[in-house]
């Protein structure tokens, strides 16, 4: 069985998740953040992309609310993660994931191994740049992995959106406006209406200050 992907993030009401400087922290509310960890502790897996993990060095486990820490998956194409992120150093580095290509030195692929961290080794995407998400999203189901829980950051939720990936988007929008930043989505692809990407069962509510909107997309195929 394919693992049902929830993409989640927090956004300025002008499509921001961070400003022109990179600073991001915190967007939405303390009510937001907590939100966040109790979406962390509903699924089997956490996904980021190696962008988030240089910017933010974050934990990625649930600490605000009860339940269990997901396994935490990285997607890092060329291996750039630095050796002494919390995420390598951490109690939890037994359940963290490296999503990596072919193209690394086998050198590097031994030294992340060494710290107790699995290092994945898939095809490049059909673009050529970039690891496959769908034989990552394949093989994540093969190992039983049934919810995964996608924290971005941009260019993941842009590639997963593009190939169609996402089941769940559920997106927390702050009363705030930053103007130049770091956009949410970046390039669909999508030239005419007619093919925007559509939602159903969409929920939409109140959390403290902010807004969320809860909403489920078209079936997918893999």
């Amino acid at each position: 069985m394919q693992p049902r992907v929830t993409v989640k993030f927090a956004q300025t009401l002008d499509g921001r998740i961070a400003t022109s400087t990179g600073d991001s922290k915190w967007i939405s509310s303390a009510q937001s953040l907590r939100f966040a960890h109790t979406l962390r502790a509903q699924h089997d897996a956490i996904l980021v992309g190696i962008g988030t993990v240089v910017a933010d060095n974050p934990q990625l486990t649930v600490r605000l609310v009860k339940g269990d820490s997901p396994v935490r998956v990285i997607v890092d194409s060329r291996l750039r993660i630095p050796l002494n992120s919390i995420l390598l150093s951490d109690d939890n580095n037994g359940q963290t994931l490296i999503a990596t290509t072919r193209r690394p030195s086998q050198s590097k692929v031994r030294r992340i191994q060494n710290l107790g961290v699995e290092v994945l080794q898939l095809p490049l995407a059909s673009g050529g740049t970039g690891v496959n998400l769908r034989a990552l999203i394949k093989e994540l189901g093969r190992r039983g992995i049934r919810s995964v829980l996608v924290e971005g950051g941009s260019a993941i939720i842009t590639s997963l959106l593009k190939a169609r990936l996402v089941d769940r988007l559920v997106v927390v929008v702050a009363p705030k406006m930053v103007g130049r930043g770091v956009e949410s989505i970046g390039d669909l692809g999508i030239k005419q209406l007619r093919n925007a990407i559509q939602f159903s069962a969409v929920k939409v509510r109140r959390l403290g200050p902010d807004v969320v909107f809860d909403a489920k997309l078209g079936r997918r195929v893999l």
